[in-house]
């Protein structure tokens, strides 16, 4: 983890200092779980995986119909 420096305004430090004490977590875990969040919705309303780059484009060219040893017969009307 990289510690790092994030000044909020009092009323919003009231609040979370409070939630924290009833959910008796500290406050660094509920800002990582808000990040968290915030993070997975942008990246759908993007239409990004969460936590992954972008999925290199793939073609499905659907199930196998034939086996490879059938094909040249298939493709030119005869076997050898």
């Amino acid at each position: 983890m990289r510690k790092i420096q994030i000044l909020f305004p009092e009323p919003q430090m009231k609040r979370l200092r409070e939630l924290a004490k009833v959910e008796d977590r500290p406050v660094s875990e509920i800002v990582r779980r808000a990040v968290d969040r915030d993070l997975e919705q942008r990246a759908a309303s993007l239409g990004l995986s969460p936590g992954r780059p972008p999925a290199f484009p793939t073609f499905d060219g659907g199930k196998i119909q034939t086996d490879a040893g059938r094909m040249k017969e298939l493709i030119y009307g005869h076997s050898e």
